[in-house]
């Protein structure tokens, strides 16, 4: 008796620490969401609500979204929600995360998290890191914008100067540069990823010193691009495709597809690797991708123009010169 007992025990010892690859297989891949500002932002987190949505046509997935948590602390707490909910990816998606994600992963060995944007996994195995080379894109951008330019002026409005926000605000300024020198770049951060108002003050600011082309990063820019289309003034868009907050205004927009990392990990994830990778989206694996609006009507061969310098990235001819 007391040997069937401990078969018993061993037996529900093991169904317990059952690893979630070996529970992929037994159904949908339960994929959570954490982000900092709503799914429609057009913007970081809509960025990767679509690419979930994305992995979902290839394969069955379940899906579950906690938006808005730009407090770190209820972030923390739909993190490890997820995890007791025996989800198989828990998606970070705000660099903010990392601190309390790096005390969390360790309590859940059998479960996949994901950590953005960010070039650390902290060590766990079962962390992965994403970012993206958003420099790649800015400067594709950049390019555009001082040729269309008739002032000689551009504005720039930063949230923070950190992660991918600070890489395409300095790729867009280098391809500015690259292409025209007499052109001036003014950049401004508003030290803030969601404050619309202090984004639109800075788009009102850029425009009355002769700025005549805008960009921007974070969710904060429907605060710029409103401005923008009011003045008539021509917008470069970057995360999300942003053609619906102006469709004469919005010249080009570089779109994060994180559905190709994602794809990655699902698959290592099926396979029994749950993290301890950093993963970068750029121009060549198809990552980033631009995405032009017919609508503005750009001349052709300053799209040609585009094209071919993203095409020189992503083949490694064209550097943007950003570490």
């Amino acid at each position: 008796m007391t040997t069937l007992l401990a078969a018993l025990a061993v037996l529900v010892l093991l169904a317990a620490g059952c690893t979630g690859a070996d529970e992929v297989d037994e159904g949908p891949l339960r994929i959570a969401i954490v982000a900092p500002s709503a799914s429609n932002d057009l913007a970081f987190t809509q960025s990767m609500v679509d690419a979930v949505n994305a992995i979902g046509a290839t394969r069955e997935i379940e899906i579950a979204v906690t938006d808005g948590t730009f407090i770190v602390e209820e972030a923390a707490a739909a993190i490890r929600g997820y995890a007791e909910d025996g989800y198989h990816l828990v998606i970070a998606h705000g660099s903010q995360y990392g601190g309390p994600l790096g005390e969390i992963a360790p309590d859940f060995p059998d479960t996949s998290f994901a950590w953005g944007t960010a070039a650390d996994y902290m060590g766990h195995d079962n962390v992965f890191a994403y970012t993206v080379r958003s420099d790649e894109g800015g400067y594709v951008s950049g390019t555009v914008a001082a040729q269309i330019t008739a002032s000689g002026v551009i504005g720039v409005i930063g949230p923070i100067p950190v992660g991918d926000a600070k890489l395409y605000v300095d790729g867009f300024a280098a391809g500015v540069a690259a292409t025209d020198s007499s052109v001036t770049t003014n950049i401004v951060y508003t030290d803030s990823f969601s404050d619309v108002a202090l984004a639109a003050e800075a788009a009102e600011a850029h425009i009355s010193n002769d700025a005549d082309v805008l960009t921007g990063s974070a969710q904060m820019v429907v605060g710029a691009t409103g401005v923008a289309k009011e003045k008539g003034v021509a917008w470069f868009g970057t995360q999300a495709n942003q053609t619906a907050l102006g469709e004469s205004i919005v010249v080009a927009s570089q779109v994060y597809h994180w559905e190709v990392l994602l794809a990655d990990m699902v698959d290592k994830i099926s396979a029994g690797t749950l993290g301890g990778e950093v993963m970068v989206a750029t121009l060549a694996n198809g990552g980033i991708v631009i995405e032009f609006n017919d609508g503005y009507g750009l001349d052709a061969s300053i799209l040609e123009s585009a094209q071919a310098v993203a095409a020189g990235i992503a083949d490694g001819s064209i550097s943007t010169g950003i570490e």
